[in-house]
């Protein structure tokens, strides 16, 4: 992070919606010739764009050389899906609008529209702030760090939980790891017939897995903290005296 950056304990729109596709591995095109399942086909350039790899007999590709009326419409979409199995696995679904051309050899994607939509409702994303975004730095790390706490260190999974107010936790028969994030770490609360989500921000960005460690650590010393008995109010007046 660069000195002039500003800190928040939420990543911006923009940036999640580029999280979201630097981690997805596959994604679905609709366009007038049908919709196609990619995976592993998709990059995207710096300016917004996005490069679609196809096969020669792609739809796709033979409605981008063909189009009538110039570059053809289509829509992207990506889910994003939590890496630990938690109840309702889709945490964002993205959608992109735009216009498709063929660019040596490759379908190059041009968004027009980008609407991100999670559990709190959907929003859409302004094209230059998209186009100027980069992905969390921790995105593509993401699934192998969640699925490593979840599978290695259930036991420090518990300990965060001191960190939660205890009407969140009321009735909770199951926390998990649910996401993370340079500004945070996003814990799952599943209930019998419901489920909530609790997120611990870190004192200050990680921006490499090396951090995000440092960031961890210092939420489970605040949990230790959090757990030692303290002495009552009388008892420690008696002791001074």
């Amino acid at each position: 992070m660069r000195d002039d950056d500003t800190w928040t304990a939420e990543p911006a729109t923009a940036q999640r919606a580029r999280s979201v596709i630097a981690a997805a591995w596959s994604c679905a095109v609709t366009a007038e010739s049908g919709r196609e399942e990619l995976v592993g086909a998709h990059t995207m350039a710096e300016d917004g764009r996005l490069f679609l790899e196809v096969p020669e007999d792609s739809p796709l590709l033979g409605a981008a050389l063909c189009a009538p009326r110039g570059e053809p419409s289509a829509v992207l979409e990506f889910a994003d899906v939590a890496p630990v199995p938690v109840r309702n696995r889709i945490r964002a679904r993205l959608w992109l609008a735009g216009h498709l051309a063929v660019a040596d050899g490759r379908l190059a994607f041009q968004p027009t529209r980008v609407v991100l939509r999670r559990q709190s409702g959907a929003v859409v994303v302004g094209l230059e702030e998209f186009a100027a975004a980069a992905p969390d730095p921790l995105a593509t790390a993401e699934a192998r760090l969640l699925t490593h706490l979840a599978d290695c260190h259930g036991d420090a999974v518990e300990r965060l939980t001191r960190l939660v107010d205890a009407g969140s936790l009321y009735g909770a028969v199951r926390v998990r790891p649910l996401a993370v994030d340079r500004h945070g770490l996003t814990l799952r609360i599943e209930r019998v017939r419901s489920h909530g989500d609790v997120r611990l921000p870190f004192h200050a960005p990680a921006d490499t897995v090396a951090q995000l460690t440092e960031r961890v650590h210092v939420l489970l010393t605040q949990a230790a903290a959090a757990a030692c008995p303290r002495a009552p109010r009388q008892q420690r007046t008696d002791a001074g005296n």
